[in-house]
């Protein structure tokens, strides 16, 4: 898509004053400050990355007049390397004419992305700002989920004919690369376009002279993603295999596009912090720049979800009032089993949640995994247990409030492993996200549970 001619949609009416190319705006679109023309030099950067580390650093203003200063293509690089919401106020605020131009110099997956978060008439006023080849490309690849791989996929793929010779593949591949952003593999189809086969730039350097492309692959079997995968299962196929590109096919084996590997980092990246932010009940995209009325209307509700949890938790203490009046060391004590015990959990859960991020789980396996954290509770609670049957010993002088405390915290403990590998399955089978506020549950249950244990055995056992 880069060094494209872009159709500057520019109109005039009767008794309207016509604007000039490069001055285009959508509707209601800010006037750029005062001064963003003049002014000193945009620094210079050894990487794209350390660029948009700059830019993000600015002013939204600043953002605007420097990216207006930058060549296109240094610009879309740093686009790219942008936070989304910052790359999408920074397209906003842009002159639309500037914006386009930046657009037609990135590559299609970045500019999807980027453009999938704008609203949708401002996304199609600059896509038609593009030329007719680049638009197309860009609105079939935001046709797709952006969680599938189609949606993360690049379709600036380089194909080789299956007749062609080494020669012949090398040469054709030697005319695209400069309009590549990695052109790691050269991809061998039949007349069909369907996929037959894969060669790296190494194999065709090593090839014999005058062998077939069609030849070399043959027998080669594939390792390929399907479009309406979930990207997380490409993301999966790329680490397993350790490849720089994932092909993506359809149903009947033509190639669609190419996953690269930075993109997959990227993937990798934001699910891990998605998974981190959902456990504890935050949006899983929020971050220090979403507005904070956002991140109330996010919170808010998970936050009173905890606060009647809580509650439940409190009504069990209080079942157990007259006990704790006759012996208030118990008070102290009783923490302390919920918190070993919502520590344990919290490790099943998180071991839990990163295998069904990187793996599919069957069935039969996935409760074999519960199974093993019943085990590592069962375990570390007989361990944990005896240390607080010493401590709570020689802490209280009494004999049964050890054995009590020992009780509570190896069952609590066992619990809470098992909890913490059973919530993100359940939710997973009821067509939830497994982390999403998988933290909140788990407390309830070794909070409550803990408490009920060890007042119930200090009520049966002491009393």
């Amino acid at each position: 898509m880069r060094n494209q001619d872009m159709v500057s949609e520019t109109t005039t009416s009767s008794g309207a004053e016509e604007k000039k190319p490069g001055t285009a705006r959508l509707e209601n679109e800010p006037a750029q400050p005062a001064g963003c023309l003049e002014g000193g030099q945009v620094p210079d950067f050894a990487h794209p990355a350390d660029m948009a580390d700059h830019l993000e650093n600015l002013s939204l203003d600043e953002q605007v007049c420097a990216l207006r200063k930058m060549p296109a293509e240094d610009a879309a690089d740093a686009l790219a390397e942008l936070d989304e919401a910052v790359a999408v106020d920074v397209l906003e605020n842009l002159d639309a004419d500037d914006a386009a131009r930046i657009i037609a110099e990135m590559a299609p997956d970045d500019a999807a992305d980027v453009l999938d978060d704008l609203e949708a008439g401002h996304r199609d006023a600059l896509l038609k700002r593009l030329d007719r080849e680049d638009s197309e490309e860009l609105r079939h690849l935001l046709n797709f989920d952006p969680d599938s791989a189609a949606g993360a996929m690049n379709t600036e793929v380089i194909l080789l004919e299956s007749s062609f010779t080494v020669d012949e593949a090398i040469a054709h591949m030697r005319g695209q690369m400069a309009e590549m952003e990695n052109p790691y593999y050269g991809y061998v189809v039949d007349g069909r376009d369907v996929l037959v086969g894969v060669l790296s730039v190494r194999d065709l350097m090593l090839a014999r002279p005058g062998a077939i492309t069609g030849e070399s692959v043959a027998g080669q079997s594939v390792i390929s993603v399907r479009y309406d995968a979930h990207r997380r299962e490409a993301a999966s196929l790329l680490s397993r295999y350790n490849f720089l590109a994932l092909p993506v096919v359809d149903y009947e084996g033509h190639i669609m596009g190419v996953i690269t590997y930075d993109d997959i980092m990227d993937i990798m990246d934001e699910s891990a912090s998605a998974d981190m932010l959902g456990m504890v009940g935050a949006h899983p995209e929020e971050s220090v720049d979403t507005p904070w009325p956002e991140s109330v209307r996010g919170r808010l509700p998970w936050l009173m979800i905890n606060l009647f949890n809580s509650a439940l938790s409190a009504s069990v203490v209080y079942m157990f009032e007259g006990t704790i009046a006759q012996m208030a060391v118990l008070a102290v004590l009783m923490p302390m089993v919920a918190n070993q015990a919502g520590n344990t959990g919290q490790q099943a859960l998180a071991v839990m949640i990163r295998q069904l991020a990187l793996d599919r789980f069957d069935q039969k396996k996935a409760w074999l995994a519960v199974l093993r954290e019943a085990k590592i509770g069962l375990v570390t609670g007989l361990f944990m247990a005896g240390a607080a049957f010493l401590g709570s010993w020689l802490f209280t002088k009494n004999l049964l409030v050890g054995g009590v405390m020992a009780g509570a915290l190896l069952c609590d403990m066992i619990l809470g492993a098992v909890a913490g590998g059973s919530i993100p399955l359940i939710f997973r089978a009821l067509g939830r996200d497994p982390a999403h506020a998988s933290s909140i549950f788990l407390t309830t249950i070794t909070d409550g549970a803990g408490f009920f244990i060890f007042l119930g055995l200090a009520t049966a056992i002491i009393f």
